[in-house]
């Protein structure tokens, strides 16, 4: 009974929010605690559970997200996303953005962290979707999902790709080397998919977008009289963006050094995101005061701290959900009825495998322990499979990335973080993971013969 009422608490939270319009918050609260009582948590116990899953994520990502809104904003002050996306424009034009942003956040900038990569690139992606016409904050939106979370199962290190590799004794070389190429591979066909979906009417920006324009995006704007077109003291580009590129080289190298068993306290101590990104916004504090003046460093100070209440609160209760969730006995229940059946041919073997961590993600809503379970799971009889074990770990990988949703707290976050309604974020999050899962599965039965 677990799992239909699961089903119900994720249902009623999207129609909550979809067809009545109640405020997601509310409607996640609903949601949370339906499913503790019903599923025999109690009342106290439910109560809890749903305190405890807001401390904890805020534990986890608040400091992350109230970091990355800050920098974000100090950054749109002093011109630095504007002027990086009109390089990229000039580089490259509007039709490639979409996918060198993806690709970057796939290959270039792996998922090591998936909130810090959300806090950085959505500022960014939101600043370019103009140049990509009416529909361009959903093509930029889905470019955003695809390549973090493409990432975050298939390329080293992204905490997905690490614990799969780990779990089922995957040379991380291998893993390294065959993973990027799915990862980027999938990366380039999703957006593709998605982008010619979203020009013939997929998106709709009256339903799908929010409409909110901060303070700091009216009074910078050129078309608003702004001061971006008339400041003449701007540091060069590649110091402007210093904080953005410095905390991921840190959080990569820490992870990196991490994986291959090359790290100590110093190293950890940096690599840290928390302190990445505090280090990222000490700099880009630095450059504006320098640049901007006290008054516009302080005020765009001001704006971020607006911004970053609404998205913890969203953020933290979305953690409730999932906290509630994670606190019955479900993932037994679901990893109950699948077994990895030695003798099944191989192409059954790689769906078995892609199914049950598909159906595991829908349920929990962590795509990391989604893949970990499905990992305990198939891992005690990968050896009669005859099949690679790689092959296995990229359909794990591909099955954790199905469809992510409101379960998550990392929904919550991206529809505040990419100014969408929950059915724009049902559209640029949910569809293009379950979407990148498919064709990600496509390429990994493709590959099988040479393995």
């Amino acid at each position: 009974m677990v799992i239909l009422h699961a089903i119900i608490a994720i249902l009623a939270v999207v129609l909550l929010i979809i067809l009545l319009k109640v405020d997601p918050v509310i409607s996640l609260v609903i949601g949370a605690m339906y499913y503790g009582i019903a599923a025999g948590l109690g009342l106290e116990r439910t109560l809890t559970t749903i305190v405890e899953g807001f401390g904890s994520i805020m534990a986890e990502v608040g400091l992350l997200i109230g970091f990355g809104v800050l920098i974000g904003a100090l950054l749109f002050n002093m011109g630095a996303l504007q002027r990086f996306v009109e390089l990229l424009l000039r580089l490259l034009g509007p039709r490639k953005l979409p996918y060198a942003l993806a690709t970057a956040l796939t290959a270039v900038f792996p998922s090591i962290y998936v909130d810090v990569q959300l806090v950085l690139a959505s500022p960014l992606a939101r600043n370019a979707a103009p140049a990509l016409g009416r529909r361009g904050l959903g093509i930029m939106a889905g470019s955003v999902t695809a390549g973090i979370l493409v990432g975050y199962v298939f390329v080293v290190p992204g905490l997905g790709t690490i614990s799969i590799a780990g779990l089922l004794n995957i040379p991380l070389a291998q893993m390294l080397g065959i993973g990027l190429a799915v990862g980027v591979a999938t990366v380039l066909l999703t957006v593709f998919v998605y982008s010619f979906l979203v020009k013939r009417g997929f998106w709709n920006p009256e339903t799908d977008e929010t409409g909110t324009v901060s303070e700091a995006e009216q009074d910078d704007s050129p078309e608003a009289g702004g001061t971006t077109a008339v400041r003449t003291r701007r540091p060069h580009l590649a110091l402007a963006l210093s904080p953005v590129y410095v905390p991921l080289i840190f959080i990569a190298s820490g992870a990196i050094l991490s994986a291959f068993d090359a790290a100590n306290s110093i190293t950890d101590f940096l690599g840290d995101p928390v302190f990445a990104l505090f280090l990222g916004l000490v700099i880009a504090y630095v450059l504006s005061q320098i640049f901007n003046g006290r008054q516009k460093t302080n005020s765009s100070m001001e704006e971020g701290f607006s911004t970053t209440g609404q998205i913890l609160l969203i953020t933290g209760v979305g953690g409730s959900l999932g906290e509630v969730i994670s606190a019955t006995n479900l993932a037994d229940v679901l990893g109950g009825l699948f077994t990895a059946n030695s003798a099944a041919p191989v192409i059954v073997s790689i769906l078995i495998a892609w199914l049950i961590a598909a159906v595991l993600h829908l349920a929990i809503g962590s795509i990391s322990v989604a893949a970990i379970a499905a990992s305990g799971i198939i891992g005690p009889v990968l050896g009669q499979l005859d099949i690679s074990p790689i092959i296995i770990g990229l359909a794990i990988g591909s099955g954790a990335l199905f469809a992510l949703q409101v379960n998550s707290n990392f929904f919550w976050m991206f529809q505040t973080m990419m100014q969408v309604t929950t059915k724009g974020a049902l559209k640029a999050l949910t569809f293009v993971t379950a979407l990148a899962s498919v064709i990600s599965l496509i390429i990994v039965c493709l590959l099988t013969p040479f393995f």
